[in-house]
């Protein structure tokens, strides 16, 4: 696959990626590494259909995201994509529970159902005794694992994340790894990561510098 993005800053056009060529394979654990403004949020973010390419073609699920309109990409997302985000967007009035219950509301999912699978989620990444909890009452390392609770809640296809531990302790960010590393087996997962310990674990790193694949 290959992409390009373009941007505009002050007037003047940018490309953030060029000539960018990856296939994902389900159960395999891919890193991106790079300096900062190499790329890799980007990169997440079009392999996402977040964004789209403004050249080339970025296909997911056998979908070229071109094709659809944001409404379509949104749908997509929701049935086939769980992304974390450096920042946490978690809604400030919901518990922890609701929150990660948030994707499975737009999916029509029962409220009973809804409940089980939010606090199963939250179990998954050590939040069992915060189900209640608002964002405002938990540290930034609980937000962060809300995070991806909520990423997995839907048990998607494809689990983009970026900077997964930036926030956490390394004892928290090694149990995160490791969850990261078991749900790969059954779907791609793709981490944009500066941290050794999550790139070290992965099937593979793809290291970006300046907006071009330097090694995969």
């Amino acid at each position: 696959m290959r992409r390009l993005l373009g941007r505009r800053r002050g007037g003047s056009a940018v490309t953030a990626l060029r000539d960018v060529s990856l296939r994902l394979n389900p159960g395999e654990f891919v890193g991106l590494a790079g300096p900062s403004g190499s790329g890799k949020s980007t990169l997440l973010h079009l392999l996402s259909g977040l964004d789209v390419p403004t050249d080339g073609r970025v296909e997911l699920l056998g979908t070229d995201t071109r094709t659809l309109s944001p409404a379509g990409r949104a749908a997509l997302r929701l049935r086939h994509v769980g992304i974390v985000f450096q920042r946490f967007y978690l809604l400030p009035t919901l518990s922890a529970r609701a929150n990660v219950a948030l994707p499975l509301v737009e999916r029509g999912v029962s409220r009973s159902t809804r409940r089980d699978r939010a606090t199963s989620a939250l179990e998954a990444v050590g939040l069992d005794d915060r189900l209640s909890h608002r964002p405002g009452e938990l540290s930034g390392g609980e937000q962060q694992r809300v995070a991806i609770a909520r990423a997995l809640v839907t048990d998607p296809d494809l689990l983009v994340a970026d900077e997964p531990t930036g926030e956490l302790d390394s004892a928290t960010g090694e149990r995160i790894i490791d969850l990261l590393a078991d749900v790969a087996t059954d779907r791609s997962v793709v981490v944009a990561s500066h941290d050794d310990a999550v790139l070290e674990r992965t099937d593979r790193t793809v290291r970006l510098h300046d907006g071009r694949v330097a090694h995969a």
